[in-house]
């Protein structure tokens, strides 16, 4: 396969929303004394005011735990302050969506970003989208344009129950990743966009967006797993609707098979309709956009494995769909396939002649075991790892050659 283009699906189970006693004793023996006339005590003295102590806090948040429309959190929060002479606990306080520098609730996170979350509907789908600007830019999936835009014209509908007429700025297959502008709007409150390379398994995060229609729904859960690759798309949406379609309106025409590297994995419910949404973190920012689920058998709702594009990937397609329509890709140059054996990895097939991997000096044979300092366990990782960079960046590549590792620098170039 070329580590520059989409890898044919497989047989797994991806679909896309678009395929460790005490010891013994007795009392202590006391010997008689003589009590003598007890010493008076000293003369009481002034009494000293206290001056200004250094306060201990320890405070406990529960992490979240909610179900999809209509759920809620369940937990405590106490805090104590420590002071000379004085205790004081604080009654149970409601269920806190929280990291140590966040005391926002989960009520408080859903608030703020429900304005900045909108519905897409089309003639042959729905999904969801995150406003980056006050004047009707939207970030959402490549398939959410594809499956609303088909045959007809896209619709925008907001919190307060407004629409709009939308149309598409540009759209980047490979990265599942679209903007369209929503027309004659001002005034919109833009998401805030946090720094997905800060997440942290076992993170709390909610899932907004429009499931089977519903919009504004939420749903709670953690970050399950980082830099996940996963292939999506292809003849598997065939058999099975995918999210952001609606029910049983699909086209039944095969997506564009795409791999996506660096995914963020979820257990937060994600199911057809909140494609394009957005995965967002305890202080209300947005880390991710909902782009994908596994499915079990012929199940195309959610079962707990989610997966969504980070964020900071997110922005650089964005960034460059606005200004110019269109999005550069980081080339390396090789075509790969998985490893056999005892060792993971991707074995090299070809070296493109002037690519970037021929001039850091790969070769045919050399088995990649990581990029960037992240393990390779085929060539899915290579494909979505490599996508995941930018034109110019240097990447450290690790390989083995004849049974001895090195490391080489490449630099990626644009993809012409």
């Amino acid at each position: 396969m070329n580590a520059n283009e989409p890898r044919e699906q497989g047989n797994g189970g991806w679909s896309q929303f678009g395929a460790t006693p005490p010891s013994s004793g007795g009392f202590p023996r006391r010997d008689t004394v003589v009590m003598g006339q007890p010493t008076p005590p000293p003369p009481p003295s002034a009494p000293v005011k206290p001056g200004l102590s250094t306060r201990q806090k320890a405070i406990a948040g529960l992490a979240l735990a909610a179900m999809a429309i209509g759920g809620g959190a369940a937990g405590a929060a106490v805090a104590t302050a420590m002071q000379p002479d004085t205790v004081a606990t604080a009654a149970p306080a409601p269920a806190s969506f929280k990291q140590a520098a966040s005391t926002m609730t989960v009520s408080d996170v859903a608030a703020k970003l429900e304005p900045s979350v909108v519905m897409i509907q089309g003639s042959s789908g729905e999904g969801s989208g995150v406003v980056l600007t006050a004047d009707g830019l939207v970030l959402t999936n490549n398939h959410v344009v594809v499956g609303a835009g088909q045959g007809g014209q896209m619709t925008v509908k907001f919190s307060d129950g407004k629409s709009a007429k939308a149309s598409v700025v540009g759209t980047d297959p490979a990265s599942d990743l679209a903007v369209i502008r929503a027309e004659g709007v001002s005034g919109l409150t833009p998401a805030q966009l946090g720094d997905s390379d800060q997440l942290k398994v076992g993170a709390p995060v909610l899932a907004i967006g429009s499931p089977l229609g519903l919009q504004g729904s939420v749903t709670a859960g953690i970050v399950s797993a980082l830099d996940r690759t996963l292939t999506v798309g292809g003849e598997q949406q065939q058999q099975q609707i995918p999210p952001g379609w609606g029910q049983q309106r699909g086209s039944g025409q095969p997506s564009e098979v795409t791999t996506i590297g660096g995914a963020i994995q979820t257990d937060a419910a994600i199911n057809p309709g909140n494609s394009g949404g957005a995965l967002v973190d305890a202080a209300g920012q947005v880390v991710g956009i909902n782009t994908a689920i596994a499915t079990n058998g012929g199940s195309s709702g959610s079962i707990g494995v989610g997966f969504a594009i980070p964020i900071n990937t997110a922005k650089q397609v964005a960034d460059q769909l606005i200004k110019g329509g269109k999005v550069s890709h980081a080339y390396l140059g090789v075509s790969v396939t998985d490893a056999t054996g005892d060792v993971s990895g991707a074995l090299v097939r070809q070296v493109i002649e002037g690519s970037p991997a021929a001039k850091a000096g790969l070769q045919e044979g050399d088995l990649i075991t990581k990029i960037a300092g992240k393990p390779v366990d085929g060539g899915d990782t290579v494909v979505g790892q490599v996508r995941g960079f930018k034109v110019g960046q240097q990447v450290q590549i690790t390989y083995m050659r004849d049974g001895k590792t090195s490391n080489v620098s490449v630099t990626l170039e644009e993809k012409k």
